[in-house]
C-alpha cells in the first residue's frame, strides 16, 4: 500500500495502529545502525534510506533525478515489509541473513524478489535488521552497485 506522506513521521501516523510500533521499532534500529552518508527519506511512497546525489550524483539508473536506494521499510497491505537493496546483490550477506534469521525467529523466512515480509508482529527479529543495516557502507554499496550496473549494460 502506498501512503501519501511528506515525512517519516507522516508514513508511521497513517498506518494501521498495530503496526505503528513494530514500524518504529525497525524504523530506530535503522537509523542507529545506519552506515555514514546514507541518509533517510521518502522513497517510493516509503520510508527510505538512499545515498543521496551529494554523495553519489548519478543517482539510480532507472531514475536518475532519485538517490540511490539502499534500504526501504513499508507498511503493506499484509505485512511489513523491509527492502533491502543490498542484501540481494551479495550472496554471502544473503547468506548470513537466512542463517541468522533461523536462529532468531520461529517462523520460516518469507522473502520475495526485492523484501523481507513480516506478516507476524511478534516475531521481528529488530537487532538483525539493525546488524544487516550497517553490514555495507556507503561506499560499498556504491562500487557493488557500480559493479553490478556496469556489468549488466555490457
Amino acid at each position: 500500500m502506498q501512503y501519501k506522506a511528506d515525512s517519516p513521521e507522516d508514513y508511521i501516523s497513517q498506518i494501521p495502529e498495530d503496526r505503528k510500533e513494530p514500524l518504529q521499532k525497525l524504523r530506530q534500529q535503522i537509523l542507529d545502525n545506519l552506515p555514514k552518508d546514507v541518509e533517510e527519506a521518502m522513497s517510493y511512497g516509503m520510508i527510505g534510506y538512499v545515498i543521496p546525489h551529494s554523495k553519489y550524483p548519478d543517482g539510480y539508473h532507472c531514475t536518475p533525478e532519485l538517490p540511490l536506494p539502499f534500504m526501504n521499510l513499508a507498511s503493506q497491505k499484509n505485512f511489513i515489509a523491509v527492502y533491502s537493496m543490498v542484501l540481494y546483490a551479495k550472496k554471502d550477506l544473503m547468506e548470513w541473513f537466512i542463517t541468522e534469521y533461523a536462529k532468531r525467529c520461529k517462523y520460516k523466512l518469507d522473502m520475495g524478489k526485492s523484501c523481507v515480509r513480516f506478516k507476524r508482529m511478534n516475531d521481528i527479529p529488530f537487532d538483525l535488521i539493525g546488524e544487516l543495516t550497517a553490514k555495507v557502507s556507503a561506499d560499498e554499496w556504491i562500487q557493488l552497485y557500480e559493479d553490478l550496473y556496469k556489468s549488466k549494460k555490457k
